[in-house]
């Protein structure tokens, strides 16, 4: 009976999350309040479907699976969510609460300085925010060469003369950075593991040696892919191959 119930919610679900997106929304939201938390996940689930998520949607579903202690699931929405909202103090702290129940322990490899802060520039907007910054930055350094050019003063000349290429000098700053954050996020793929236990391999086969071993819930790079297998690099920098089965790319 539980299984049939699940499946009529599924289907009752499906049917009007096209119309009405908001109310299934709020329909979930009742009955994870409930703590009816896998009849919580369908109705999150087809919201989805519908082309309707949202960081809300993932998050409510991240908490959902925690719930059910699906660590790989909850981290997995998590990490969707904080893509959409990457300054959500909520969501921080509930991806670290789902983190501190994975199995593995990965040390993150230390950068230099200059390192850090360069790709914590490059993170601190996003690829349109750039964008927008260094068209601003060109349009503030045309209205400023124009006032340097009818200034009559030097005082005021030399003031529009500098400020305007400082203004142009930050326009291309903000293009530089605003290819960089796109390049970033266009090849570099994420996957979380949601098989409870994975062996990885030396090679893409499944004679080739054992060398480490990953549980539900760790994040790994996506380096290369060979039919069904993943090469993947985790924080720490050990690298191998892992079947694609096992993993779900964010």
């Amino acid at each position: 009976m539980k299984y049939l119930s699940i499946v009529i919610v599924a289907l009752i679900y499906n049917w009007t999350a096209i119309a009405q997106p908001e109310t299934i929304f709020e329909k979930a939201n009742e009955l994870y309040n409930q703590e009816k938390y896998q009849e919580a996940i369908t109705a999150y689930l087809s919201i989805i479907e519908q082309g309707q998520a949202s960081e809300s949607v993932y998050y409510n579903l991240g908490n959902a699976y925690y719930k059910m202690s699906n660590i790989g699931p909850s981290i997995f929405y998590y990490e969707k969510a904080l893509t959409l909202a990457p300054n959500d103090a909520d969501i921080k702290n509930n991806l670290a609460f789902a983190k501190n129940a994975t199995v593995d322990a990965i040390d993150i490899m230390p950068e230099s300085i200059v390192t850090r802060i360069f790709n914590g520039l490059v993170n601190l907007f996003s690829f349109d925010t750039w964008a927008w910054i260094s068209i601003l930055g060109i349009i503030l350094f045309v209205i400023l060469f124009i006032l340097y050019y009818y200034a009559q003063l030097s005082t005021k000349k030399r003031l529009f003369f500098i400020t305007s290429w400082i203004a142009f000098s930050i326009a291309l700053g903000s293009v530089f950075l605003a290819f960089k954050q796109h390049d970033l996020v266009t090849n570099t793929q994420y996957a979380i593991v949601f098989a409870q236990e994975t062996t990885i391999k030396s090679e893409p086969n499944l004679r080739s040696e054992v060398i480490f071993e990953l549980h539900e819930g760790t994040k790994v790079e996506i380096k290369e892919a060979v039919n069904d297998w993943r090469k993947i690099k985790l924080a720490d920098g050990k690298i191998g191959w892992i079947p694609v089965a096992d993993i779900k790319v964010l």
